[in-house]
């Protein structure tokens, strides 16, 4: 698979983060148009009712101030996750909020867990990981730019904060490892020149000809360069004026 062909915009790269905005922003919405609180469908860590939050929670939210802090991150992470790895991008959003709400079900302080930052945090660890483990230029690229913008978030897995879910971004940061591990991703055909083939001989290639052993251009003579094994030999043939007035 050539570059062109992985790397390819399709409409995932702008439906998918416009689509989660969308859900998680009418949740909102409906919390205050009717004067309603849902964060009883959050995780409710070790009871079997609180499992519901691992698909519920990552749509609700409690404030306009956590749910803009969550917008700009979700909506730049999911566009890099359908654009760079979009034939498993599907896969590591689906079993991303499973384990990573799985998981903090178990390990979550009694309290009601929602928000979209768990997400948030198996996209930023997946793709940061997945990229330094590919050892492919662009996904390590992409991998740093990762870091460079959200970086900041490594501290928040920490008890640092008595109202964050740290239990959540950890779960989320340790569930984007282990897929960045497990998840195989196709990765594009770099071209490779003549140099680089295994199988390169520096004694037959024309451009290594023209320098010695130090590096130094040798000036080749007209009459030394041939074309191929045989040198070039030109014929021609005169045609006389008469011969045109006999044909």
């Amino acid at each position: 698979m050539s570059e062109h062909q992985y790397f390819k915009f399709t409409n995932a790269v702008v439906l998918a983060p416009m689509t989660a905005i969308l859900l998680i922003w009418t949740v909102f919405w409906f919390e205050l148009r009717f004067q309603v609180n849902l964060n009883q469908f959050g995780v409710a860590p070790r009871n079997f009712v609180g499992l519901r939050g691992i698909i519920f929670s990552p749509f609700i939210h409690s404030s306009v101030e956590h749910l803009y802090n969550n917008t700009i991150p979700l909506a730049v992470l999911l566009a890099a996750l359908f654009y760079f790895y979009r034939n498993i991008a599907l896969r590591v959003l689906f079993l991303g909020i499973l384990l990573s709400g799985f998981m903090t079900w178990a390990i979550g302080r009694p309290s009601y867990h929602i928000g979209a930052s768990g997400a948030i945090y198996v996209l930023a660890s997946f793709m940061f990981f997945k990229g330094i483990f590919s050892k492919y230029y662009r996904l390590v690229a992409l991998s740093l730019i990762v870091v460079f913008i959200y970086g900041s978030l490594l501290w928040y897995i920490f008890p640092i904060k008595d109202d964050i879910s740290w239990e959540g971004h950890l779960s989320g940061f340790l569930t984007g490892l282990l897929l960045a591990i497990f998840i195989k991703a196709k990765l594009p055909s770099v071209k490779k020149y003549d140099w680089e083939l295994e199988d390169f001989n520096e004694e037959e290639d024309e451009f290594l000809q023209q320098f010695d052993e130090d590096g130094n251009f040798i000036e080749r003579k007209a009459d030394e360069m041939k074309l191929g094994a045989e040198e070039v030999k030109i014929t021609y043939h005169y045609k006389e004026k008469g011969d045109d007035a006999n044909s």
